[in-house]
């Protein structure tokens, strides 16, 4: 027995052609916006956390600087029997201090050099400025004493981390 067709040869309209491209470009769009939506999401959760108004990507705790093996300073040369070289010692006024590589590098009294990571430990700007005594972030106004690195003026919530430097053949090395 041969099988027949019973279709007329129009199409459905539930079949249409065109009904189906709509639908499926429609169903595509709607794909798309909700992709869309979820990369703007605030976070997993769903949920807005905390108050920063520059949004929830920033970190509260940034990594200290240098975390990454990088190399810090303003030459890549190292002194022998020491650590990499991240400033000439000469460069670092008495009372100041002055931000090379990854660090910000400080000599608070004479021969007495220190040196902090650069990230503020508010929302991980990078400071960029080191006058009267104090280590400044240009973000938020944060501020830093060039002593020990604690916070003089928030918001930091936290002291810049130190790393611990010598002076090896008139240069501040990491130690």
């Amino acid at each position: 027995m041969t099988d027949l067709q019973t279709s007329s040869g129009a199409p459905d309209s539930d079949e249409s052609p065109v009904r189906s491209r709509r639908a499926v470009l429609a169903g595509a769009g709607a794909f798309g916006a909700t992709c869309l939506l979820a990369a703007c999401g605030t976070s997993a959760g769903g949920s807005t956390q905390g108050t920063n108004p520059n949004g929830s990507d920033f970190n509260s705790n940034p990594a200290p600087a240098g975390s990454k093996g990088a190399d810090a300073g303003g030459s890549s040369g190292t002194a022998p029997g020491s650590g990499a070289v991240l400033v000439a010692a000469a460069e670092v006024p008495v009372g100041g201090g002055v931000v090379a590589g990854d660090y910000v590098i400080t000599q608070p009294t004479k021969n007495s050099f220190r040196a902090f990571s650069k990230v503020c430990t508010h929302q991980g700007c990078e400071v960029n400025r080191v006058e009267g005594g104090l280590i400044t972030c240009p973000c938020h106004g944060s501020q830093f004493s060039i002593t020990d690195g604690a916070v003089q003026h928030g918001p930091a919530p936290r002291p810049l981390p130190e790393t611990t430097v010598k002076v090896t053949g008139g240069n501040v090395v990491k130690a």
